[in-house]
């Protein structure tokens, strides 16, 4: 017999409040009690009500710390955020995934060829089916399932929303079919080798990780193979600020050609120093070699070099402030990272279009209105997008009113850390 009743009862007398409140902040619980019965319900429309049905989410995340330094083997700061991907799903008896996600063609997997697909290079099928086959190649359960889901994480705002999708796929399976025997580092894992090897991105891990594990996290990735991953304590809501995210706007797919330069400039610094990654070499000996590095490489990729080492040490520096609750000198490490990023990485505006420097906007507007105080840096991979700004409190709302006076209405998202990563949501 059906679940979805049970379920439905359960959301309006409030038996998932105490979760709804760790995952989404005491003030949201009735807008998202709303948001999952919408689920529920949509799910039913989908695929009819004789289902026993579970709930799930996926945050995305922020990046704290740590401006492009992942995929040169350095260390990040990062964390989970309360806008998340949340799933209703249900166990078939059928050898295929259906996933209908809400504004979006439904994905269809056939669990008996779980190859990879070039056609769907770049779609939410491939990294559907990429999970499905890492789950079955690394000895887990697979099996039918069919699931709605509908996201709150802003497409294309450095939140990282195909991670969270990812993910999400990832804690589905590993409920419904594994008895919740796959962790969260295994499930970060999985995502990324859906998004390398099916959806054709050459992604690092932390955002598959910040979003699988949740809470607020350091990762080493000296080792890529086994990054180590350890959580930061600290309680953003006792520091008198707001996290918020400017979305500046950008077409980010127009943007690739300068993302690439990124880790293609610093990989020539690299190989000139007889390394395959920055992480394997000093500063000392890059300024040993700067002469040769300028000649061969040009000055930009000596440049992208220097905030790679300095970014790098400045995630622990960042780490410790935030375990000895000092934001003050947690802040002056954020505002050093943003300066590192737009005067060395370079990656604030593309050369390409000079005309539209939104993310340099952004930030010369918020250094006005916090006035000394807080923080803002760019936020994710750049050249167009967001921007992070921690806003104390009492100037949050001048703060939204400048920032949408420019970028738009709803151009000013106020976020906060989220506790936890991929979860089943159960009732307490």
């Amino acid at each position: 017999m059906s679940n979805v009743t049970t379920i439905l009862e359960a959301i309006n007398r409030g038996k998932y409040d105490v979760t709804l409140a760790r995952l989404y902040g005491a003030d949201a619980v009735f807008s998202q009690r709303e948001r999952y019965r919408r689920a529920v319900n949509s799910f039913v429309e989908i695929y009819g009500e004789e289902h026993d049905i579970s709930l799930f989410s996926a945050p995305g995340r922020t990046e704290i710390g740590g401006n492009h330094t992942d995929h040169n083997h350095g260390c990040v700061l990062a964390a989970g955020v309360n806008l998340d991907i949340i799933g209703v799903a249900a166990k078939t008896d059928e050898a295929m995934i259906r996933i209908q996600s809400a504004g979006y063609r439904p994905d269809c997997i056939e669990l008996n060829d779980l190859s990879v697909h070039s056609k769907e290079t770049n779609r939410s099928a491939s990294l559907v089916r990429g999970v499905a086959a890492r789950f079955e190649q690394l000895g887990y359960a697979v099996g039918g399932l069919c699931a709605y889901t509908t996201s709150d994480v802003l497409k294309g705002s450095g939140l990282s929303s195909s991670a969270a999708f990812e993910v999400l796929i990832g804690t589905m399976l590993n409920h419904l079919y594994n008895n919740g025997a796959v962790n969260a580092v295994e499930i970060a894992k999985v995502s990324q080798y859906a998004e390398n090897v099916y959806f054709g991105k050459p992604s690092g891990l932390m955002d598959q990780m910040a979003s699988s594990v949740g809470g607020i996290i350091t990762i080493d990735f000296a080792d890529v193979e086994n990054p180590q991953i350890r959580e930061v304590e600290y309680d953003f809501r006792k520091s008198g600020h707001k996290l918020c995210i400017v979305d500046t706007g950008g077409n980010h797919a127009a943007l690739t050609h300068e993302y690439a330069a990124v880790t293609n400039e610093m990989k020539s610094v690299s190989n000139l120093l007889g390394v395959n990654y920055l992480r394997e070499t000093t500063y000392e000996a890059f300024l040993e070699k700067l002469p040769q590095i300028r000649e061969s490489c040009g000055d930009r990729a000596a440049l992208r070099a220097m905030h790679f080492f300095g970014d790098n040490e400045r995630v622990a520096k960042e780490v410790a402030a935030l375990e000895n609750d000092d934001f003050t000198a947690f802040c002056r490490l954020v505002i050093d990272s943003g300066h590192s990023s737009f005067e060395y990485l370079q990656n604030i505006y593309s050369n390409a279009d000079v005309r539209f420097q939104g993310l340099s906007l952004a930030l010369a507007l918020a250094q006005r209105v916090l006035g000394g105080e807080g923080a803002c840096r760019v936020h994710g991979g750049g050249f167009g997008g967001t921007t992070q700004n921690f806003v104390p409190t009492h100037k949050v709302p001048e703060f939204v009113k400048t920032m949408e006076a420019v970028f738009g209405e709803g151009s000013c998202h106020i976020l906060s850390i989220r506790p936890c990563g991929g979860v089943q949501i159960t009732a307490e």
